[in-house]
């Protein structure tokens, strides 16, 4: 079988932060065999998402994973534990 394409779904906000900061999305799971899971966070353009939802496709013939990410955060939010 085939590894899935993966791709990041965003919300329209985030769409269009990505667009005017000139943000390159990273394919984070280029050549990885451990598809994402709800929970786990990325971080790129110093904000991070957290995938809130996976969706399972096949499209043209191949498997594709979407990942529909939450709104960002900034840096800042980032909990850094104690101390």
């Amino acid at each position: 079988m085939s590894q899935p394409h993966t791709e990041l779904v965003f919300s329209t906000e985030d769409q269009a932060w990505i667009r005017r900061e000139k943000i390159v999305v990273p394919k984070f799971w280029q050549g990885h065999a451990v598809p994402p899971l709800v929970g786990d966070v990325v971080r790129f353009g110093g904000r991070q998402f957290v995938i809130e939802a996976r969706l399972w496709e096949h499209v043209d013939g191949q498997p594709l994973l979407r990942l529909f990410v939450g709104n960002a955060r900034a840096e800042s939010d980032t909990s850094l534990g104690s101390l």
